[in-house]
C-alpha cells in the first residue's frame, strides 16, 4: 500500500510540474507565435502585390498597403487597387488557410496562395503549390467559382480540380465562394458608401 501511495504522489507531481511548465512555455511564446503567423500573413501579401525584395516584412507592409476593417472583415488594398483578404474552411484532413487577391474589379483572382493545409501529400496536398494555384490566376470569382474535373477552359468561373483530390478540390471550391460572398457584400458597401462621401 505504501509503494502504491508513493507512486500516486509521483504521478501527481509529476504531472503538476509537467502541466505547469507546458503552461509557462504557452504563455512565453504565445506573443511570438503569433507575431509570426503575421509575418507569414503579411509576406504572402506583399508576394500577391509583387512586392518580394524587402528586408523588413512589416514595415514594407506597413508602406505599401492600404488595411480596411469593417464587419469584422480585414481587406487589404495594394498600390495598384487589388484587394486581399483571407480565406479558411476545413478540408478533408484538416483546415485550409489562404490569401486570395482580387484584381480591382473584385472579381478576377489576381493571386492565390494557400498558407496551412493538413490534406495528403502528392494528393489534395496539391492545393498549395504554386503550380496548382496559377491555374485560379485570371478566374473570375463572380458570380461563383466553379472547379471541376471538366473544366471548360474557355469559361472564365471553372478552374480544374486536383487529381486524385477530389473531396479538396470541392471543399477548397466551397470556401473560397464561402470568402469571397462574405466578402463581396461588405465590399460593396464600403464601395457604396465612398461613392456617397
Amino acid at each position: 500500500m505504501k509503494d502504491y501511495l508513493k507512486m500516486v504522489i509521483f504521478v501527481l507531481i509529476l504531472g503538476v510540474t509537467t502541466a505547469t511548465v507546458l503552461t509557462g512555455m504557452d504563455a512565453l511564446t504565445r506573443e511570438r507565435i503569433e507575431e509570426n503567423q503575421l509575418i507569414v500573413l503579411q509576406d504572402a501579401i506583399l508576394e500577391a502585390s509583387g512586392i518580394t525584395d524587402y528586408d523588413d516584412t512589416i514595415s514594407t507592409f506597413e508602406a505599401n498597403l492600404e488595411v480596411i476593417e469593417a464587419e469584422g472583415k480585414t481587406f487589404y488594398i495594394d498600390g495598384e487597387g487589388r484587394v486581399s483578404y483571407t480565406f479558411e474552411g476545413l478540408g478533408v484532413w484538416g483546415p485550409i488557410f489562404g490569401v486570395i487577391t482580387l484584381e480591382a474589379d473584385f472579381e478576377t483572382i489576381a493571386w492565390i496562395t494557400v498558407i496551412d493545409q493538413e490534406e495528403t501529400p502528392g494528393l489534395g496536398g496539391v492545393v498549395e503549390e504554386r503550380t496548382y494555384l496559377d491555374n485560379y490566376v485570371g478566374t473570375s470569382m463572380y458570380p461563383e467559382l466553379r472547379v471541376s474535373r471538366t473544366a471548360d477552359a474557355d469559361d472564365i468561373n471553372e478552374v480544374d480540380a486536383i487529381a486524385g483530390g477530389t473531396r479538396t478540390s470541392e471543399r477548397f471550391e466551397a470556401m473560397l465562394n464561402e470568402a469571397y460572398q462574405a466578402h463581396r457584400d461588405v465590399w460593396l458597401t464600403l464601395q457604396e458608401s465612398a461613392g456617397d462621401a
